[in-house]
């Protein structure tokens, strides 16, 4: 039996990366999935490969008037939202003291208040699917320090999943936040960063960094009903790295 039928699914970044792994899976299990990226070619390619059970729509998630948009167009493609992956997000990596106000701001935007915004405007449609899984992406930086801004906005994920899962909980509603630790994906493997990272994974107890798809099978795990008492909690996927 499939672990996410009859299930509706919005991912954020979904367009490639990480994001399009749970996209796959999530089809593959069942679920009615709309691909919600600013990349839209590869969106919709995403969309044309894995046939009529996946849409695409362009979300640019900070926006409040774009989610609203995007959940009216998702309940009407495929009825009310039951599951939503917050995936989207950005990197940075510069030093405090050469990060301008406008770079700090722009990922706070789409790392932080996105996330918020998304668990806002798909309360409405989960409460008319009678309950819901709600998956934030975090990141082991989440959990321990890292670069300015990038940790910022991953904590700050980590505890609006907390209190979301306590505003929440009342509806049916469940909230839990993942922490990947390094995985293979575009974002990651960007400019010289390849050598940098297979030096590094010497240092993973794992002595690896991770396939997109052994973070997706444990979104999948938290947007199935399988994890059906699990809410306001931490699921770390990082080799290791964290218990060092």
């Amino acid at each position: 039996m499939s672990r996410l039928a009859g299930k509706v699914a919005i991912v954020t970044g979904g367009a490639r990366g990480m994001g399009a792994s749970h996209v796959r899976l999530f089809v593959k299990e069942g679920a009615k999935v709309m691909i919600a990226d600013i990349l839209e070619q590869e969106g919709q390619a995403l969309a044309t490969e894995l046939g009529e059970n996946a849409k695409f729509l362009k979300l640019d998630v900070t926006k409040e008037d774009n989610w609203k948009e995007v959940i009216a167009e998702t309940e009407k493609a495929f009825g009310p939202v039951s599951v939503l992956v917050n995936n989207a997000g950005i990197t940075m990596n510069k030093p405090i003291e050469e990060t301008t106000e406008a770079e700090y701001r722009r990922i706070i935007d789409i790392n932080q208040v996105s996330v918020f915004l998304g668990m806002k405007s798909v309360i409405p449609s989960m409460k008319k699917a009678e309950g819901g899984s709600i998956v934030n992406i975090s990141s082991i930086n989440g959990l321990v320090g890292g670069a300015i801004g990038y940790t910022d906005s991953k904590f700050a994920v980590r505890g609006m999943t907390k209190a979301g899962a306590l505003g929440l909980a009342h509806y049916g509603i469940r909230v839990n936040s993942v922490h990947p630790g390094v995985i293979e994906t575009p974002m990651l493997l960007q400019g010289d960063a390849k050598d940098a990272i297979k030096e590094f994974a010497k240092f993973i107890p794992n002595k690896r960094v991770a396939k997109p798809e052994e973070v997706s099978n444990l979104v999948l795990y938290l947007a199935s009903d399988e994890s059906s008492y699990s809410t306001g909690s931490e699921f770390v996927v990082d080799g290791g790295i964290t218990a060092q």
